[in-house]
């Protein structure tokens, strides 16, 4: 703004006037730096609750909470979609394998699978033992159970196939002899890992997690990058990571050799919750598609 001196007005008056109209000027622009800043304060507070609402949707729940609609069960001597004695059941909102229904185990390892499969995801279960284990199992599946993922479809299975050929993230709870029993451990049914840099002949790699108890909920969480990497998470602390999954190795049985081709890099599969004798709740599983991550 220019003021135009008037050679009749006082220099006092000149003061004035010039200091009415930087008033004034400064008034104007803090208005429009107030009304700038609510704006993109406005913008900011908007593209933030979308992006919440973005990663709120991409949270998916496999498990109702109601029914089993969207899963398949295979159990060994069983065809598939045979939940022989009611093995895997909702109830009270929770999701449950329970053996109360048999006669005897007879080694119906059975396993409960979600409809689709998936290849690079964040998986989250949050899960606790129940009691009583079925005396009838073999040993090493007290207080025992697991995820499975990268597994084959269970419609591929024989009717006699024992385990799925798949990768397993254990699950363990502590045993009457107090000794340190990690849970997130990897098993490797029909599988084989790179672990530390190098092809690991072990079945199970035991993680770094601490003991828990029988009716303890416990969250597990699993992040898979197709045939890359593999984390394992319980309680929010990663317990342990390998690297490319693939067909190999022994513990499956009677499978179709068709489906069997070892060496070949697993990149994506089934995802499963097992039962082998021990009851386990799950009150969670959730995914979310880090397929264009």
């Amino acid at each position: 703004m220019i003021v135009r001196i008037n050679p009749y007005i006082s220099s006092e008056r000149y003061t004035q006037l010039l200091l009415r109209n930087m008033s004034r000027r400064n008034t104007l622009q803090t208005i429009l730096a107030n009304l700038l800043f609510c704006a993109l304060l406005a913008l900011v507070a908007g593209c933030t609750a979308g992006n919440h609402k973005t990663a709120e949707e991409e949270w998916v729940s496999l498990f109702n909470g109601k029914d089993l609609d969207d899963w398949i069960v295979k159990i060994h001597h069983h065809d598939v979609g045979d939940n022989y004695g009611n093995t895997f059941r909702v109830e009270d909102g929770l999701l449950k394998v329970r053996y109360d229904q048999y006669q005897e185990f007879n080694e119906r390892f059975g396993h409960l699978y979600y409809k689709q499969p998936y290849s690079r995801y964040h998986l989250v279960v949050e899960y606790r033992f129940a009691e009583p284990w079925r005396e009838d199992a073999p040993s090493y599946t007290k207080r025992n159970s697991g995820i499975m993922f990268h597994s084959q479809d269970p419609r591929t299975m024989p009717r006699e196939q024992d385990w799925p050929i798949s990768v397993e993230f254990q699950l363990l709870a502590s045993l009457e002899d107090g000794k340190p029993r990690p849970t997130g451990n990897m098993c490797s049914p029909g599988t084989e890992v790179i672990y530390e840099g190098k092809m690991d002949p072990r079945h199970c790699i035991n993680s770094s997690s601490k003991t828990y108890d029988v009716n303890e909920w416990v969250r597990a969480e699993l992040i898979v990058l197709g045939d890359s990497l593999v984390k394992h998470i319980i309680n929010g602390d990663t317990v342990l990571q390998y690297t490319k999954p693939q067909i190999g190795g022994g513990v499956v049985n009677r499978y179709d050799p068709t489906h069997k081709q070892d060496g070949k890099l697993l990149s994506e599969g089934f995802i499963a919750l097992q039962s082998e004798g021990q009851p386990i709740d799950f009150r969670k599983v959730e995914i979310r598609n880090l397929e264009h991550k």
